[in-house]
């Protein structure tokens, strides 16, 4: 009887590594490289004895080198938690090593089992731990204007002390001033503050990020300076794989150069791209078109993230929850069941602290953008994911279905504004700061529902909040007892972000007691009292989501052009002087024709 063993393979973790060992038969060859148990022209006993003790010195040999490999650490990468995935450039960062970093590779290869390769290290002015180059690097393009330093550097170290952010990653502000990286870090320092549901650490936490944080003056030459900025960035990157973020805080006349230099001179070739571009995205439809041309003859369309901070409010993020997971409203949510839906977005005097956009209007500023993103969300059908893409594809087709507003279903008004009152009062008499409208939308599911909409500025209270008002009851056998105005006993589902955040559900309940007597009772979800946790800026959902690749929130060039194709016919009657806003008094309710334009549509406005 013999026995014999098949061939074992092992996979290599160094070719250039081989023995022979002495305590077998010499026809047995062990290589670290491939590892083989071969018995050849042997008996039994020699063959299990060559295999053991093969067997052993491979083991040995891994166990060495496992020991050396602890010394280099792991490589820490950032992986994003949404719909990344990236190639693997493993080979082609290979090829950039130094010499000695090669002859040390040679040496101390990446174990196949454990993934583990040897961190780099270089001399530059910014390291990680580990000793490589950051994994994400973000320019803050008009780092000193009001924006950047009272919302995006607040944001940002707000996702980096929340541990949103990688802990290597590196920030750079730029703009024209002659600044140094001290100058830039003081400027910020007092606009951060630490999450009211953490405090822990906040003082460290603001200092690393502090240090994290560097200027570059990027001159007048915008191309110049952005040589200048991907130049700083390489230098700290060290050759490391990197992805960038570009937040263009800018003025729109600014914006196309900078964003065509920043294409050509500043974009990273060993990870991806993301511009950041804030509203109002064109004057009207021409405008809006040649400047999506421009912007995608430097880019692709899934780089660009056309901000609007106003849909980063959890109002507008919990939409899609509320409508697709929970069966109790899915069904009910169309023209069957709704009788019309009501979106407010009222400004006080205390909410307005920049000054208006001359010849912009509320229209251009708020309505195109949050507004019909608020009604696309709203009414659109279910996608088939998640996926940023698949929630814009339907959206976009709601707002192809929204028909061309009627300028008799349109309410302008202008406050009329003292040098006293917190507001803009240099606007032309024909710049609107409110807007009521009646928009429909012709499709299957809500042909004939109004979606009324109320915006302003300048007005008693701040209101954020959107109604959906539900049929009668048909037939209703409780009529008599529900008062002389059944329309006040309807059922409504209340989502208010401003002045407090709330779910809100109104239904009609019988008082305790002798007798029958009903009353629309409210069932409340007050969000301060049901969660003990601080409500994170608009500013911090939207860029997570960017650093995320989530691009769901952000218009889509297709959504612009839609958008712009319902608003042109009022715009047009504003430039021809056919339309004059209605004057209303700062810190009042605001114009009196809203109230008949929902009577017309059969609609009770609901007051403050």
């Amino acid at each position: 009887m013999s026995l014999s063993f098949p061939t074992l393979s092992i996979p290599s973790w160094d070719s250039s590594t081989s023995r022979h060992i002495s305590q077998c038969s010499s026809s047995l060859h062990v290589s670290a490289g491939s590892f083989q148990w071969v018995t050849k022209n042997s008996g039994a006993g020699a063959g299990l004895c060559r295999g053991f003790c093969g067997l052993k010195v491979w083991m040995i040999e891994r166990f060495n080198l496992w020991q050396k490999k602890r010394e280099f650490g792991p490589l820490k990468e950032f992986m994003t938690v949404k719909n990344q995935n990236l190639p693997d450039d493993s080979v082609e960062e290979t090829k950039r090593l130094s010499k000695s970093e090669e002859s040390l590779l040679h040496e101390h290869q990446a174990d196949p089992f454990t993934n583990v390769v040897p961190s780099r290290s270089h001399s530059l002015n910014h390291e990680t731990e580990g000793g490589r180059g950051p994994s994400l690097c973000i320019a803050v393009i008009g780092a000193t204007g009001e924006l950047a330093r009272a919302k995006i550097f607040p944001a940002l170290f707000a996702l980096y002390y929340s541990g949103f952010l990688p802990e290597d990653v590196v920030i750079f502000g730029y703009s024209r001033k002659d600044l140094t990286d001290e100058d830039l870090r003081s400027l910020i320092a007092s606009t951060l503050t630490c999450r009211i549901d953490h405090q822990q650490n906040c003082g460290d936490k603001m200092e690393a990020f502090l240090r994290k944080t560097y200027y570059l003056n990027g001159g007048y030459d915008n191309c110049v300076g952005m040589s200048k900025l991907n130049a700083r960035m390489e230098q700290i990157e060290g050759g490391s794989k990197a992805n960038r973020i570009f937040y263009l805080s800018v003025p729109q006349e600014a914006l196309l150069d900078v964003a065509s230099c920043l294409a050509d001179n500043a974009q990273t070739h060993k990870g991806w791209n993301r511009i950041i571009v804030e509203k109002p995205f064109g004057f009207d439809a021409l405008s809006s078109q040649q400047f999506t041309k421009s912007l995608l003859s430097k880019f692709e369309e899934k780089q660009l993230y056309r901000i609007d901070h106003l849909l980063g409010r959890n109002l507008i993020e919990n939409l899609t929850v509320l409508r697709f997971s929970n069966l109790v409203f899915e069904p009910l949510w169309s023209r069957t069941y709704i009788r019309n839906i009501q979106i407010i977005l009222s400004e006080d005097l205390h909410s307005q602290t920049r000054r208006y956009f001359e010849g912009y209007g509320i229209i251009r500023d708020i309505v195109h953008s949050h507004i019909l993103q608020t009604i696309a969300l709203l009414a659109m059908e279910p996608p088939i994911s998640l996926d940023g893409e698949d929630i814009r594809n339907e959206k976009v087709k709601v707002l192809r279905s929204i028909r061309r507003l009627d300028p008799s279903d349109v309410i302008l008004g202008q406050y009329k504004a003292t040098s006293g009152d917190k507001v803009d009062v240099n606007l032309n008499n024909l710049t609107p700061t409110f807007f009521a409208a009646a928009l429909y939308i012709d499709n299957a599911r809500w042909d004939g529902v109004p979606f009324l909409i109320k915006t302003g500025l300048g007005l008693i209270k701040h209101r954020v909040e959107i109604r959906i008002n539900f049929h009668n009851v048909p037939g209703n056998l409780y009529r008599k007892h529900l008062g002389h105005n059944i329309d006040l006993a309807t059922n409504e589902l209340i989502l208010s972000d401003a002045p407090d955040e709330a779910i809100l559900v109104k239904i009609n309940n019988k008082i305790p007691g002798l007798g029958l007597q009903l009353d629309a009772s409210e069932l409340n979800l007050l969000y301060k009292d049901k969660y003990n946790a601080g409500v994170p800026d608009s500013y911090e959902h939207l860029l997570l989501d960017v650093i995320d690749g989530d691009n769901h929130l952000f218009m889509r060039s297709d959504e612009l052009a839609a958008a712009w194709n319902i608003l042109t016919p009022i715009l047009q009657e504003i430039d021809k002087n056919h339309t004059t806003p209605e004057l209303y008094e700062v810190g009042g309710r605001g114009p009196i024709g809203p109230y008949y334009l929902y009577a017309k549509h059969g609609v009770r406005w609901i007051d403050d």
